[in-house]
């Protein structure tokens, strides 16, 4: 248990910690994902000596292979085409910013997390790494924006007026995106831009999707947000807070939803987030360099086998990563049925409560995180250990800041945790 609230709170759980049934079953246990198999490149003209001269035969093999299962073939080359990922399983150590990932994935509605530590401590490796866990959700087919096709708040306009008229909507499913979010990308590829030319002399909203159109029900990763232009962070800050993104170019206007899990990265000594960015992550996850000798030693062994032969090293933890994959699809499933016990919820808002926590975001976050790891855990009932290995991650960086204070904000969650569910 102590391992999954990371180094901060580790020397306090170790003292302290409830005794429960589920300890037999850690979350260090988990170890899945399958993600995109990597097969065999599939190319007509492989296999056949093509010499100079003899392009026909060439191109009529390409054809007849295309004909035959064009829709496999542009398939296996796309994922045959994709930069290999590491593998999630695979990393060692990072415990706490591993559960906090999980979590979100598990419930969206938790609000993202903020990953602050040292650099060269696989931050960034191990968000997309979590490419290969993500389930797959229902779209509408062709929808730029990821519409759901059950839930009108989810929906494009258009979609909107298809269902209101009656029109049978085409579903597909389709793995949850993730979005890189340049630091230098334009506001423009961020919002989407509104083709004016077009508007003026045919009078349509010809618009171009952004990065939040692609992102809406899926994740947007923004990697050393602590240094993203202001003007960029006023943009994720109206998106996150009303769950729409809205485009105003020369009296005209669209509006999209992009409601999508934020997930950043950065490193504290290149300077502090906004107050106003860091509220809306759910979590707060703190990443420190390893310090064990022989445990350093194992991640750059497995770093140089991944870069040797990726494809070889992902299929050694493909095992893991299937069981891993069904282990957060069975707790997404049964996640609206994981109750918490009313005398629980007083307890973590009079926790809230003693610690000035501003808002109540803090309440809500904390509850809805602790019934994501019971869910992972298989179980149906929240107890004391869940929200012990949830609220400091939940409850951090909500903290008002003391400059004279030495000890870390995660430590003083916990001693005030112990001290109102004793």
């Amino acid at each position: 248990m102590a391992a999954l609230l990371g180094t901060s709170s580790a020397s306090i759980l170790a003292s302290k910690s409830f005794p429960s049934h589920s300890q037999k079953s850690s979350l260090l246990s988990f170890s899945l994902t399958s993600g995109p198999s990597r097969g065999r490149k599939f190319c007509g003209a492989i296999g056949f000596p093509v010499k100079k001269g003899r392009s026909k035969l060439k191109f009529s093999v390409s054809s007849v292979a295309t004909e035959i299962s064009s829709g496999q073939a542009q398939k296996v080359d796309s994922k045959e085409s994709q930069r290999p990922v590491y593998p999630f399983s695979a990393i060692v150590g990072q415990d706490e910013m591993k559960l906090c990932l999980l979590l979100n994935v598990i419930d969206p509605k938790i609000g993202g997390v903020m990953i602050m530590g040292d650099r060269g401590t696989g931050k960034s490796t191990t968000v997309r790494s979590l490419v290969d866990l993500l389930p797959e959700i229902k779209v509408v087919a062709g929808d730029p924006y990821n519409s759901d096709p059950n839930d009108p708040e989810l929906m494009g306009i258009e979609v909107r007026e298809k269902v209101s008229e009656g029109q049978e909507l085409s579903v597909v499913l389709t793995k949850i995106n993730m979005v890189d979010l340049p630091l230098g990308a334009t506001e423009d590829r961020v919002c989407g831009t509104i083709d004016i030319e077009k508007a003026l002399t045919e009078g349509i909203k010809a618009f171009e999707p952004g990065l939040l159109a692609k992102a809406n029900r899926g994740i947007l990763y923004v990697d050393e947000v602590n240094l993203l232009d202001d003007h960029l962070v006023d943009v994720l800050l109206d998106s996150a807070a009303s769950g729409w993104n809205t485009v105003e170019r020369e009296g005209i206007s669209i509006s999209h939803p992009a409601r999508f899990i934020l997930i950043g990265s950065g490193n504290p000594e290149e300077g502090e987030l906004r107050p106003q960015l860091l509220d809306r992550f759910g979590m707060h996850a703190q990443v420190g360099t390893v310090r064990d000798a022989e445990l350093r030693v194992k991640i750059v062994e497995e770093r140089a086998r991944f870069d040797r032969n990726p494809k070889e090293f992902r299929e050694s933890y493909k095992a893991e990563q299937e069981k891993l994959q069904q282990q957060i699809s069975s707790a997404r499933n049964s996640l609206s049925s994981v109750t918490i016990d009313h005398d629980l919820r007083v307890k973590i808002s009079k926790v809230c409560a003693e610690l000035n926590v501003d808002g109540l975001r803090g309440d809500i976050v904390t509850n809805r995180a602790a019934r994501a790891v019971a869910a992972l855990k298989g179980r149906d009932e929240v107890t004391a250990e869940d929200i012990a290995t949830v609220i400091p991650n939940c409850l951090r960086h909500r903290l008002r800041k003391d400059p004279l204070e030495s000890i870390d904000s995660g430590l003083l969650v916990i001693e005030k945790f112990y001290e109102v569910f004793s």
